[in-house]
């Protein structure tokens, strides 16, 4: 394989040389190490991504694919003798129907910039992370991202009715079908959302838009221990049935250090344990308020603050994306995503922390999740990268003990592979590598991730 062959495919001046390839191809979001690899191209449109791969499935030349790098295992991370594709170039929004609430985007179009021009044509894209601004649907599809809006609205693969992509042959599988029923035979487009590149490349999508809330209710409140915030998150539920979209319940260690970062200072005037943000969309501009004064009348929630205007609800939710600012400014970082059934939560932070603290000397954790959905976040600080297998026997052992899964929303990358038996049965992943075997024989698509 050499750049001239690929330069003829996407031109000159998209294809460069292992000694060309900017240094931001070779990082991401968890500060791991880079290979070296042979080269890099930026296609710009799916028969340009069919002949590169193409190319590289004749000659045997393994490809690491690449969205807006924001990944947190580690999957996107280029290997020694890897070509690195981006699809940084595919960023357009090719059409929205207005009336059926139907979006068409490329694969490296930015989360945020699609959710804006949903906005703008009267609608919404009802998935959102953190990294909205560098973050791509491609990406987003290929790891079938949670957020803060799974609970009311599903992760990625809920928002995904079609899409295109190609094989490692460079055989194109177009299913960019914009119908919520299609029951005709298997649903192609399921074998790419979540398989983090191994099975093919996606290449666009059709995303589902949903209609822009009635009503926006927001507040921050405090309560004593994990079972307040269950029994806090049942009342919002059995008061404002479907009408909960966000429930992020951010721990100590996590609100101070967002106090700091964020720059807003502690927003109660007592110290608490557990901080809950709360969201729920409704016409009803008093139905949290009511919930929230049942709660505080039975002890439930010591404290609450509820937004009474855009810079109020802009306010709180910068405690909770100060995650970014608190990750980046870690030296060593091992950014844990678990799930477990939610009444197990409480007792697995306790654990951890403990556990963590023992046996991992100079480690900082700081806890945080999408609780609602049984997602916990365990960012942690490590002293020296020779603790990371240690912190990762702990924390995957135990969610395992819990019931719960090594991944919740961020996949398995590099970073989680050594865990997949943690949460999948020999059986399943002997199934999984089956269907990877069939779509590429070769495997020369994200090679070394999952498995």
């Amino acid at each position: 394989m050499t750049i001239d062959a690929l330069a003829a495919i996407v031109g000159a001046g998209n294809a460069f040389g292992p000694d060309a390839v900017e240094p931001r191809y070779l990082d991401d979001e968890t500060g791991g190490v880079a290979g070296r690899p042979v080269g890099l191209v930026r296609p710009a449109g799916v028969e340009q991504v069919a002949a590169v791969l193409r190319h590289c499935h004749a000659a045997g030349q393994p490809v690491v694919v690449q969205g807006g790098r924001t990944g947190m295992t580690r999957g996107g991370l280029p290997r020694d003798g890897e070509l690195i594709l981006s699809l940084e170039r595919m960023a357009a929004i090719e059409a929205i129907d207005s009336d059926a609430g139907l979006m068409t985007v490329g694969a490296g179009c930015v989360l945020e910039a699609a959710q804006l021009a949903a906005a703008d044509a009267g609608w919404r894209l009802a998935v959102d992370i953190g990294a909205r601004g560098s973050c791509t649907i491609g990406g987003m599809i290929a790891t079938n991202a949670g957020g803060t809006q799974v609970l009311r609205y599903g992760m990625m693969r809920d928002q995904v009715l079609g899409l295109e992509a190609v094989l490692a042959d460079g055989t194109i599988i177009s299913s960019l079908g914009a119908m919520l029923k299609n029951n005709t035979g298997y649903d192609l487009k399921q074998f790419f959302i979540g398989s983090e590149g191994t099975l093919g490349i996606v290449t666009r999508a059709v995303l589902r838009l949903r209609p822009p809330p009635i009503g926006r209710q927001t507040a921050l409140c405090a309560v004593a221990d994990y079972a307040a915030a269950v029994r806090l998150l049942a009342r919002l539920e059995r008061a404002m049935p479907g009408q909960l979209s966000a429930y992020e319940l951010m721990w100590s260690d996590f609100f101070g250090a967002a106090c700091v970062a964020s720059g807003q200072g502690y927003p109660f005037d007592a110290a608490h344990e557990l901080v809950v943000l709360v969201e729920t969309e409704s016409g009803d501009d008093e139905a949290l308020a009511a919930a929230l004064e049942e709660s505080f009348a039975d002890g439930t929630v010591r404290d609450a603050l509820v937004a009474r205007s855009e810079r109020d609800h802009q306010r709180f939710w910068r405690f909770r994306d100060a995650v970014g600012e608190l990750v980046g400014a870690m030296a060593i970082v091992e950014p844990f995503d678990v799930s477990a059934p939610i009444g197990a939560i409480g007792g697995l932070v306790t654990e951890l922390r403990a556990r963590l603290a023992r046996e991992v000397p100079g480690s900082r954790p700081i806890c945080f999740g999408h609780i609602a959905d049984g997602n916990l976040h365990l960012a942690l600080e490590l002293a020296e990268e020779a603790q990371r297998p240690v912190a990762e026997a702990i924390v995957y052992d135990a969610v395992r003990a819990a019931g719960g899964s090594v991944s919740a929303e961020h996949g398995i990358g590099i970073l989680k592979r050594a865990w997949l038996g943690h949460s999948r049965s020999a059986a399943e992943i002997a199934m999984m590598r089956t269907i990877r075997a069939a779509l590429d024989p070769k495997g020369i698509l994200n090679r070394g991730r999952v498995f």
